[in-house]
């Protein structure tokens, strides 16, 4: 049961990091790809019906992570907690930023909130890079599970690594899924972005994988990490002639075969310790009791299907590409 629901926490973290990814990456190219404010309400438009329904996945799996391994749970964000706070400031901001950008019919109002929607877009990925990339490489752990160092133990090179690599492929997918959700020039521009950048901003995700396989590896994750760089050279590749469902949908193996590379890597521990391997959290010693984790079974059994046929659906509603001529002029209230 306690390696189910390790399995279960990396699918939803790499739901999370798929869904919201392209979130991110839309949110960060808001000034590049917007050359003006009917392209910027196109981009919006793209994920305005589903980027907060993503972020369902981060707050299960965090929420999982606290019934199943409430050890983890306490150690990573008591120990990661300056990253773990600047996420959810960055994620805040975001939600506001959209919500408000469009009350005020005033360039300089939406340029400001525009600016918000940028910076959380960024600051966003790289914590939660940050986050999961502590959790795989480790953190100072000593025998009670206490943090040993300063609030900025976590802050590392291999982390903040493993903050870039995350960032990256967030800017790439989401430049992607602007080609594959748009038309006319924003399509085209999206598409000549994507294949621009993938060299450079996927490079901090294949350095990761090295790493965490150098460190712990096997023949199997190495399999994964070695899926990773094809997949992600069969997706630009696709962009080149115009297949952007295909490239999108191979974004996608990119993302599901470096979480399998990193957690599989991580395996059968949940937070190594830097200090000394015997003070690292275990699955079997950071889990909550059988009966916990029966019923926390048989409630995700229930609870799961209906968000994944309602996240469908959603998606399925809003899947035609949006242009400029979809955007309607701006609503002016009457005083």
């Amino acid at each position: 049961m306690e390696t189910l629901w390790f399995c279960v926490i990396a699918l939803l973290w790499l739901g999370y990091l798929f869904l919201e990814g392209f979130d991110f990456g839309v949110g960060m190219l808001l000034p590049v790809l917007g050359r003006d404010e009917v392209d910027r309400r196109v981009m919006i438009n793209t994920i305005g019906p589903v980027w907060d329904g993503n972020e369902v996945w981060m707050i299960v799996a965090i929420g999982a992570t606290f019934a199943a391994f409430p050890g983890w749970y306490a150690a990573l964000l008591s120990t990661a907690y300056l990253p773990a706070l600047l996420f959810l400031l960055a994620l805040i901001g975001r939600g506001v930023a959209f919500e408000y950008r469009g009350k005020v019919d005033s360039a300089r109002w939406r340029a400001g909130w525009d600016k918000v929607i940028v910076t959380g877009s960024v600051l966003a990925p790289l914590s939660v890079g940050l986050l999961i990339t502590c959790s795989v490489l480790g953190l100072p752990l000593d025998a009670a599970g206490d943090r040993v160092g300063t609030p900025f133990a976590a802050f590392r090179w291999d982390t903040l690594l493993g903050a870039l690599a995350i960032t990256g492929y967030a800017l790439v997918h989401g430049a992607v899924f602007i080609a594959l959700k748009t038309e006319g020039e924003i399509r085209l521009r999206a598409r000549a972005l994507a294949v621009r950048t993938a060299p450079f901003a996927l490079l901090p995700l294949l350095v990761l994988l090295l790493v965490v396989q150098v460190r712990s590896g096997s023949v199997w994750t190495w399999a994964a990490a070695i899926v990773v760089a094809l997949a992600a050279l069969a997706a630009m590749a696709r962009l080149v002639v115009g297949r952007e469902g295909q490239a999108f949908a191979l974004m996608g193996l990119t993302i599901v075969a470096a979480v399998t590379a990193l957690f599989g890597a991580l395996y059968p521990n949940v937070l190594p310790s830097t200090l000394d391997p015997a003070f690292s959290l275990t699955v079997a010693g950071a889990a909550s009791s059988p009966y916990t984790l029966t019923v926390i079974t048989w409630v995700a059994a229930f609870g799961t299907p209906a968000v994944l046929v309602y996240q469908g659906w959603t998606y399925w509603v809003f899947r035609k590409r949006i242009g400029t001529r979809h955007i309607p002029p701006v609503h002016v209230p009457s005083s």
